[in-house]
């Protein structure tokens, strides 16, 4: 096993260097442009409200709702493709709308199977408060209850499969005899099973994650002429899932019915073994299939080649995690040390498939020392990386304790050897609990490209906020420091948020340094954002207003606690960037 760790260092290396110098890619289910576009104010009504999108999205049944300043609908008809687009989300206006902002609450299916969401506004004839609230856009974010449970269904999902073919695999390569073991049989019942309801539940909870809705059906029933399109993709590929879970059970019945029962090959392996391992590894290579087919990598760059890396990966996981387990059933069965020893190959093998691809799949979806340390899937990625170490860290622990007990074992003295590696495969395996976990977040979590390309595109209206009616004078100190060793390297800002009357806020902005004394750099950047409807960054262009001080607009009009993002440059290499919460409304 050392030289899997000497592996997962120099492959780790490799990842850093290609994360450095990686460019960026299209996003998943980016908002490139709407007409009329966000902010802008339009000399008289548009005919319809059109977005557009980086990729093909499905639509449900409110896939996009316009608001007056009053807060009533103003859009007419269902939504739908603008010109048989796919790319495209168009719903028609009401005639004879008069002037003022209007708010556009949107939420769409991705082409990776997520719902993604957001709103902005656009003004006819001019500008003016709007009295729609945080409620009536309540449908631009997956209900918090649905989300939880189909987060959870997939956890378990992705648990079972890896316990259900770890499992099958250790018997096939490292343990024959295991298949009769009763244990073990447990373990495999419980791995079908477990994915067989997780699928039948994720079956059920698919509508509503897509609609926003909760559980309870809706009060008011739908228009009659209300069509719900769903997300065709994850349903077939969970209804292929169900059909392979029969074929599997097929499976395990000959797994433990005929192994070793069957004479041998010219290789000397029972037929029924070799037979009964490349029938294994195609289900395992279909029910992995399910996965990919509607996650991150089926859409952005080299899908060609993302779709068959991410099935090893999985495959890979399924050997080693679910392998582990079965280790431990089999340690407290009196599995052999050459049994073991087989396993250690397989986990090997597993660890360096795990790393290769994990490093392509880190390039793809994440691209830049920026997105893995600045966005949610970046850092997840990391915390999954130093999980993975410490399981690699683990294993060779039980390595180690695996040359004791094969010494102990010709002693005839192999007790606490044994103890001992079953406490750290124990070990292995809460560490992968973690792992799983992660992963399951991480194909919920828009890839780090995604988050930084939604960021930085200037055509991107995916992060604004909605219009409402402005609010009080808002002050709030941040305070900064680049890392610098010049004056203004370090100090306090001071921002101040007027309410503007044509709506949202004059945004005020002073630095100063550590004595007080105006702080004078080159750049600022602010960014808001609202964690609770899943809005922002929403950027604001600062002007320097002399020594220290910025000015810009900011439209923060929905009440909530919002996050202001501070960006401070004080030299060409000095920069750092500071956060605070700022409740707004209320």
């Amino acid at each position: 096993m050392h030289r899997a760790v000497g592996a997962l260092i120099a492959v780790l290396t490799a990842v850093l260097t290609v994360l450095g110098g990686a460019g960026t890619a299209s996003a998943h289910g980016a908002l490139v442009s709407t007409d009329p576009a966000q902010n802008s104010v339009v000399p008289k009504q548009p005919p319809a409200v059109t977005l557009t999108f980086g990729e093909g999205v499905t639509l449900p049944s409110e896939a996009l709702r316009v608001f007056d300043p009053a807060g009533k609908r103003a859009d007419a008809g269902t939504p739908e493709h603008a010109d048989g687009r796919a790319d495209t989300v168009q719903v028609a206006l009401r005639g004879g709308l008069a002037d003022g902002t209007y708010t556009v609450a949107w939420q769409v299916i991705s082409a990776d199977s997520h719902p993604v969401g957001g709103a902005f506004t656009f003004s006819i004839g001019a500008p003016s408060a709007s009295s729609v609230s945080v409620e009536e856009l309540r449908g631009t974010r997956t209900d918090g209850l649905i989300s939880f449970l189909y987060g959870t269904g997939r956890a378990v999902a992705y648990a079972a499969f890896a316990l259900l073919a770890g499992a099958a695999a250790f018997v096939l390569i490292c343990w024959p005899a295991g298949a009769s073991v009763r244990r073990v049989q447990r373990l495999l019942v419980a791995g079908w099973v477990g994915l067989l309801g997780s699928t039948v539940v994720l079956m059920m909870l698919r509508g509503p994650y897509e609609q926003g809705s909760g559980i309870a059906p809706s009060a008011d029933p739908a228009p009659a002429h209300a069509h719900v399109p769903v997300d065709e993709r994850i349903y077939v590929a969970l209804a292929a899932r169900l059909l392979l879970l029969a074929a599997s059970g097929v499976f395990l019945v000959l797994l433990v019915g005929q192994l070793g029962q069957s004479g041998t090959d010219a290789a000397g392996r029972p037929r029924s073994r070799s037979r009964l391992g490349a029938a294994g590894l195609t289900l395992a290579v279909g029910l992995s299939a399910t996965w990919v087919v509607t996650d991150h990598a089926s859409e952005g760059a080299q899908v060609w080649l993302a779709l068959p890396v991410t099935a090893l990966h999985l495959l890979a996981m399924a050997a080693w995690l679910g392998g582990l387990v079965t280790l431990v059933a089999g340690l407290r069965q009196g599995l052999a040390p050459a049994a073991v020893e087989r396993f250690s190959l397989v986990a090997f093998i597993s660890v360096t498939v795990l790393v290769l691809t994990g490093l392509y799949r880190s390039w793809r979806e994440v691209g830049s020392w920026d997105a893995l340390f600045g966005t949610e899937y970046g850092r997840l990625l990391l915390i999954k990386a130093g999980c993975v170490t410490l399981m690699v860290g683990v294993a060779w622990i039980s390595r180690s304790r695996l040359a004791r007990l094969r010494t102990d074992a010709e002693a005839r003295e192999g007790g606490s050897a044994r103890a001992g590696l079953r406490r750290s495969v124990l070990t292995e395996s809460a560490v992968a609990v973690v792992v799983l976990v992660v992963t399951t977040m991480l194909t919920s979590t828009p890839p780090g490209r995604t988050a930084r390309a939604d960021a930085s595109d200037p055509r991107s209206p995916a992060a604004s906020a909605a219009s409402a009616a402005p609010g009080r004078t808002v002050t709030l100190k941040i305070p900064f420091d680049t890392g610098g060793r010049t004056a203004n390297a370090k100090g306090t800002a001071t921002m101040r948020l007027v309410p503007a009357k044509s709506g949202g806020y004059t945004v005020r902005l002073q630095l100063a340094g550590t004595g007080g004394e105006p702080a004078d750099v080159p750049e600022v950047r602010l960014a808001f954002t609202l964690p609770a409807r899943d809005l922002g960054p929403l950027q604001v262009t600062l002007r320097p207003d002399g020594a220290g001080r910025w000015s810009g607009a900011a439209r923060l009009a929905l009440a909530g606690d919002w996050t202001v993002w501070m960006t401070v440059r004080s030299s060409d290499v000095d920069e750092a960037t500071s956060s605070q919460r700022l409740p707004i409304g209320g």
